[in-house]
């Protein structure tokens, strides 16, 4: 067994990935720390009233990657769930993304056909197309869908998540909400989808269990002194906060999560629905269908985006603009100037990552 020490700041998935893969493939002692009292970052979840709860907010986890989902196997078995979202659009619930089944809820018959029709010559089925490439079709039928979609489904929601206009975003966080050309409802069309059957919580912990892996939690990164004994630093927190925001803060969106319970099976008929147009939250989250929970009791949580602010709120998404890239990019030429850390992560590397491409990105790392 090598004697190298290994500090990881930072136990979400990609510290706890990360700490693993160490372990198994380095045999080295792994300390990870986090500032928070528990594991798992944002994929933390617990039970309360039988109930397995996302106490930030829903995660499904879902990959197209089979290394990723067989190294995740190992820690957990698997509930199959297909995640599917619906919407309230003018007072109907609607699968989105916008699909053909979404156009045949809202519109005549004549003119669903219509449009269905020309979707599928000018796209194929089965093709997905960005909101704002829709936009710019010169047809009078697809540019009356595509507006209609921008404002009914698209700009309001975008307001609310964002803070910005969908055109003052990068194509990669508005690409990520096109007009699927198909009558598949799922919200991910990934070939491995589920939630871990006992809970992300209990996977995680899994994943933990080795004996090179220690873990201390309440502990903030900025209060460690004993950095210095480590030969290598993975660092999984805020790049700007490691340098103490020398050019300044990175900017950020939260959530303000509002959870409540109910003395009822259901709240809703769905896990997810969305409130593009109607209200400030942006949509409502139920928790006891991501596992089919058993319980007289129902736990939702209405979500409120709101800009991050430093000591008030969690940081959630980075957001992907190209003066906010330049002021990254500051931070990326610090790190050249010390070989003895390296920065991951959705906020390390400044990027939402999705869970697969979070773990993914540690598989593939060199060590």
């Amino acid at each position: 067994m090598k004697n190298s020490k290994n500090l990881i700041v930072g136990c979400g998935i990609t510290g706890i990935t990360l700490a693993r893969k160490i372990a198994e493939e380095k045999q080295e002692s792994v300390l990870i720390i986090d500032k928070r009292n528990n594991i798992g970052g944002n994929c933390y979840d617990y039970y309360e009233d039988g109930i397995c709860v996302h106490k930030y907010g829903t995660h499904i986890f879902h990959t197209d990657n089979k290394y990723v989902w067989d190294f995740l196997s190992k820690f957990t078995k698997w509930h199959p769930y297909m995640h599917k979202v619906k919407a309230i659009i003018e007072g109907k619930e609607v699968p989105v993304p916008f699909n053909l089944n979404s156009i045949n809820l809202l519109f005549p018959k004549c003119l669903a056909e219509k449009l269905e029709e020309k979707l599928i010559a000018k796209f194929g089925f089965g093709k997905k197309v960005p909101i704002l490439e829709l936009r710019e079709s010169k047809d009078k039928d697809l540019t009356f869908l595509a507006d209609y979609v921008y404002k009914r489904v698209f700009l309001d929601y975008t307001l609310k998540q964002w803070g910005l206009k969908p055109e003052e975003l990068d194509p990669l966080v508005t690409g990520r909400v096109p007009v699927y050309i198909s009558k598949d409802d799922r919200y991910f069309q990934n070939k491995y989808q589920g939630i871990p059957l006992k809970g992300y919580t209990s996977m995680m912990e899994n994943m933990l269990k080795h004996p090179l892996i220690k873990v201390s939690l309440n502990k903030d990164f900025k209060d460690f002194t004993n950095v210095d004994k480590y030969d290598k630093i993975y660092y999984t927190g805020a790049i700007d906060e490691y340098f103490n925001y020398k050019y300044g803060q990175l900017p950020y969106r939260s959530i303000n999560l509002d959870f409540q319970k109910f003395n009822t099976e259901y709240y809703q008929s769905n896990s997810v629905i969305n409130y593009p147009e109607n209200y400030t939250f942006t949509r409502i989250g139920e928790y006891k269908y991501f596992l089919n929970d058993k319980s007289r009791k129902t736990i939702v949580s209405f979500e409120y985006p709101e800009a991050f602010v430093l000591g008030k709120n969690e940081r959630y998404y980075p957001i992907i603009k190209d003066e906010n890239q330049e002021l990254y990019k500051k931070y990326l030429k610090e790190i050249k100037k010390d070989n003895k850390i390296t920065f991951l992560g959705r906020l390390g590397d400044y990027k939402y990552y999705d869970m697969d491409k979070a773990i993914e990105r540690v598989l593939n790392m060199e060590l």
